[in-house]
């Protein structure tokens, strides 16, 4: 059993650096080529670009770029240099971004992370990453085929046909995000079944936490952790050293300040971009959306690549749940299917070591609560309180409740004006239109009256009539907001 997966990762630092600078200029050259990078690059020699600090002169490609650019140039965005009819593979991750995979066996070169993980050839391996649209499930298929492992794919889910699965072909090693793992562990000691042969984990998509890690040691599998993207492959991984992450040997990695392309200083966190070393999918600076920093020295390991700390969190508001990516536009998405939804926000904890996605929402009724509440308090200020002071002032502190609660009023109507454009539901589109112009109707015939009688004029016959008004359309705006609260309690 070899140490290392190949002689590139004990090579010197200064021969590792030397290769890589060298591979950048035809890569830049590559990347001028491709429909989508050729006006980005138009004004740039590859020739130049033959070291970091003029790689870092060059534009970034974030996520939300990587979007727009599909969507007006789909499916790649126009930056594959092999045509997309010559791809293997296709994949659509959510966002939604399109992933090519290559022509060349493991393309995303993870068999490095899982030799390094221990996996050797005919260990079986059952791969717990998802099959389905991202390339997940083929990134670690094609590494434990390139180490010469048999791989049972398991994909996500389903596990009671997992344990089956192990019981039958008694697997060595476990492919899949870290928690899924222990869901089967679990899963597997309360039916009472045999999944020792389990022995050791190549885990990604989501970060190892300590008491999980410490859960399998106790377990006796050995479980390390590589860290990649669907864009570019393996970026670093761990060894059996388990200090820090180690740089994959086919990728230039620049830390640099978040929301920009400038390099932090050694050990600072930064932002963790990508220039991918690839013929046929020449990504330059790619941005990963994830913080990092440069660790000093070497692995005791004996592999000589540069280490990253690991994941130390996001530079933007994209996030891991489980395995998978969630973009705010997929957030935005689900609120635009909800009009009685004023704000959402995914929050991501976590429970025993395993993601505990909450997905919170604040309902348009918010605003109806607060008039409800003011309405209320005028009702019962008057019934309490009204021997204790003489009727103006009873009155002063009616007026100064309404006016408080119209202004209310108003924001109910901004925030239903969606909600009556767009609403399928009848029953809500009509109570959202009853407290829209009630309200609207209350503001216009409230604040005058109540102006003049600042202002001590005498009141008109027409304008008690406008305060009789008043007194009818106050109670209905608080049932309107009793019903599209109803709705939106049996809508969530």
């Amino acid at each position: 059993m070899t140490a290392y997966f190949d002689a590139l990762e004990t090579r010197s630092p200064d021969e590792r650096e030397a290769r890589l600078m060298e591979a950048l200029p035809q890569q830049v050259a590559r990347a001028k080529e491709t429909a989508g990078q050729a006006a980005p690059l138009s004004g740039i020699d590859p020739r130049d670009i033959a070291g970091r600090e003029a790689l870092a002169q060059l534009p970034v490609i974030r996520k939300n770029d990587l979007m727009e650019r599909q969507a007006a140039m789909a499916p790649l965005g126009g930056l594959n240099h092999l045509p997309t009819e010559r791809m293997t593979r296709l994949f659509l991750s959510p966002g939604p971004i399109a992933e090519p995979q290559g022509r060349r066996p493991d393309f995303w070169r993870m068999a490095r992370a899982l030799h390094a993980a221990g996996f050797r050839a005919g260990d079986i391996v059952l791969n717990c990453f998802s099959y389905h649209f991202t390339p997940a499930g083929m990134m670690f298929d094609g590494a434990a085929a390139a180490i010469g492992c048999p791989v049972i794919p398991g994909g996500t889910g389903q596990t009671e046909s997992q344990i089956e699965a192990i019981r039958r072909f008694r697997p060595v090693g476990y492919a899949g995000t870290p928690d899924f793992l222990k869901i089967v562990l679990d899963k597997a000691d309360e039916i009472g079944a045999d999944v020792s042969s389990i022995r050791r984990g190549g885990v990604g998509g989501g970060a190892l936490l300590p008491p999980l890690r410490k859960e399998y040691d106790d377990r006796g599998i050995a479980v390390l952790q590589s860290y990649g993207t669907a864009d570019v492959g393996l970026i670093a991984y761990e060894s059996e050293a388990r200090e820090g992450m180690i740089l994959d040997e086919h990728i230039v990695v620049e830390i640099v300040r978040p929301g920009t392309g400038t390099p932090v200083a050694e050990g600072e966190v930064g932002e963790v971009l990508v220039t991918l070393l690839d013929e046929d999918y020449p990504l330059l600076r790619f941005a990963t959306g994830d913080l990092s920093a440069m660790l000093p020295g070497q692995s005791p390991c004996g592999r000589t690549a540069p280490r990253i700390k690991g994941w130390m969190g996001r530079a933007d508001q994209r996030t891991k749940v489980r395995g998978m990516f969630v973009d705010p536009a997929q957030i935005d998405r689900v609120l635009e299917r909800h009009p009685e939804i004023a704000r959402m926000r995914l929050v991501v904890g976590e429970e025993g070591g395993i993601d505990a996605p909450m997905l919170q929402c604040e309902t348009a009724g918010g605003f109806l609560i607060g008039y409800a509440v003011l309405y209320t308090a005028q009702v019962l200020f008057s019934r309490f309180y009204a021997d204790a002071l003489d009727p103006q002032e009873i009155w002063d502190v009616f007026n100064y409740i309404t006016g408080a609660g119209i202004l209310v009023a108003i924001a109910v109507a901004c925030a239903h004006k969606r909600a009556m454009a767009a609403d399928a539901d009848p029953v809500r589109r009509l109570t959202a239109k009853v407290g829209c112009y009630a309200s609207l109707a209350l503001a216009i015939i409230f604040f005058p009256l109540w102006f003049s009688l600042l202002m001590g004029d005498t009141q008109s016959d027409a304008q008690n009539v406008g305060w009789i008004l008043v007194s009818f359309l106050n109670p209905l705006v608080l049932a309107s907001a009793g019903a599209c609260l109803l709705k939106a309690a049996k809508a969530e």
